[in-house]
């Protein structure tokens, strides 16, 4: 029904509001009990043996929600109707920030893709860790945090440092993003030394608390193998848990979307479909060269278990869709782990 009916007549608005919308009315639906309970019996996950451990965390099955979808933690109840077995909160930063002039999110149909350039919007940390209070039960959650747009990239360590701390009660995992090519200058956070700063406060950070919450690193697909290495150098020394490859695109390489209409769009993340290689093969290169101990999350033109298990045999622990979901809708965590299962 929803490739037939809902998703015609939801590509017919604009993709920022149509989200917020949907998403608004299913937090509505599963405020209620029986009508939680309905949309749990039509979507939730229900098969088993698709467990997984992983850096110390019991996963119902390998499967999750990536960052980006739900910035503010405003979703966690109604996602956690749909059957991930995880939920990625974020891109966070200290103070709320409103992104980049809209329109900011634009759907590639033939291509099965989108292209955004949001710019980390959302509303700051206190307000998310007031909703993270109320998180739901059950539910595997992320932190994905980030730097203010005003804040310059040599003291990019202290936001990152300022969200760890905040957040540390009330989620379960954390991913540092210097891989969004829409925040400027960003990017340059993935050289070695201004990484190595980063990385190194915050785990300076987790080793005066109590206990240590899993730290993940997101990267973009653009990086070469060079810098892979440095990547790879960097998570050996300061111990991280996990990388999470990879994030959206610059590359416009190979579209069926007309060059007219992807020059009108301008500059953004590609993200979806035509990500999927590129991902796979930096999924694969870090995959034969990971260090013991760390993990991998496979991200990139996932829309189906076929495409999951790829990513498990490039060398991924788990995964995690964003564009796949908008394009396959809440009916997908129940194919992918029928898929699976058999």
């Amino acid at each position: 029904m929803y490739k037939a009916l809902l998703r015609p007549i939801f590509f017919l608005f604009s993709p920022e509001k149509i989200h917020y919308l949907s998403m608004d009315l299913l937090a509505l639906l599963c405020s209620f009990s029986l009508t939680r309970a309905l949309v749990q019996g039509l979507f939730s996950v229900k098969k088993k043996g698709l467990e997984k451990k992983v850096f110390g965390l019991e996963f119902k099955h390998p499967v999750g929600l990536a960052a980006g979808f739900d910035k503010d933690a405003r979703y966690l109840h109604a996602l956690s109707c749909l059957g991930f077995s995880h939920v990625e909160v974020g891109t966070v930063t200290p103070l709320a920030q409103d992104g980049n002039e809209q329109p900011r999110l634009f759907r590639l149909p033939a291509d099965k893709a989108l292209i955004n350039r949001m710019g980390f919007n959302n509303r700051g940390l206190d307000s998310m860790v007031e909703r993270l209070k109320n998180r739901p039960e059950g539910l595997i959650v992320g932190g994905n945090i980030g730097k203010n747009k005003v804040t310059p990239n040599d003291e990019a360590f202290k936001d990152y440092v300022k969200c760890f701390e905040a957040l540390y009660p009330y989620v379960d995992y954390f991913v540092i993003n210097v891989s969004s090519p829409n925040t400027p200058g960003l990017r340059e956070l993935q050289e070695k030394e201004p990484l190595k700063r980063i990385i190194h406060a915050v785990m300076e950070a987790s080793s005066k608390k109590p206990t240590q919450h899993p730290i993940l690193l997101k990267i973009a697909p653009d990086l070469n193998n060079s810098q892979l290495d440095d990547i790879l150098d960097i998570a050996r020394t300061e111990k991280l848990s996990g990388i999470i490859c990879t994030n959206t695109t610059i590359s416009r390489a190979g579209l069926k979307t007309s060059s007219g209409e992807i020059e009108s769009i301008g500059n953004g993340g590609l993200s979806g479909a035509p990500v999927s290689q590129r991902s796979n093969e930096v999924l694969a290169y870090l995959a034969a060269r990971i260090p013991q101990g760390l993990a991998l999350i496979g991200v990139g033109g996932v829309f189906n278990a076929a495409d999951v298990q790829c990513k498990l045999s490039s060398g991924a622990d788990l995964v995690q869709v964003y564009t796949g979901f908008i394009y396959e809708g809440p009916s997908m965590m129940r194919q992918i782990s029928n898929g699976l299962s058999s």
